[in-house]
């Protein structure tokens, strides 16, 4: 058998309330009695039966948490104080040097010099100063 030679398979929709030989007679697959049992409109959303609802019982918190996460802004001369012989310097690489947390972005501005020929890696965001400074594509 090939994908192409497949066919649509679709069941037929349960028809409820249609006898007892039908399977799902009387009462319809709903129990008896009960506000689930009856037509119209259920309990309200988050109704608990008239306990307190979870979302009043709750402490409010008041403010708003922003989700983008922290940029650690690191100057040239920084990077020239925690890295004198240069090289490719990643976003580990400033972790370990103590100029960026592990949990936060990392990027460098153009703010003093650096003498040595540096790389930096993809994962770490570059000034256009700090590009024309270091010669970097």
């Amino acid at each position: 058998m090939k994908l192409h030679e497949l066919t649509k398979q679709t069941h037929r929709a349960k028809r409820v309330g249609r006898g007892i030989a039908a399977g799902q007679g009387k009462t319809a697959g709903r129990g008896t009695k009960g506000q689930k049992a009856r037509t119209g409109r259920g309990a309200p959303v988050g109704f608990e039966g008239g306990q307190t609802r979870l979302y009043r019982r709750l402490p409010k918190r008041r403010g708003q948490r922003s989700i983008r996460p922290e940029t650690a802004t690191i100057t040239l001369s920084m990077v020239a104080k925690a890295f004198p012989k240069g090289g490719r310097i990643d976003h580990a690489a400033l972790v370990r040097a103590g100029l960026a947390a592990s949990r936060e972005r990392s990027r460098i501005v153009a703010s003093g010099t650096i003498d040595v020929p540096v790389r930096f890696a993809a994962d770490v965001k570059v000034t256009e100063g700090v590009k024309r400074q270091t010669k970097q594509a």
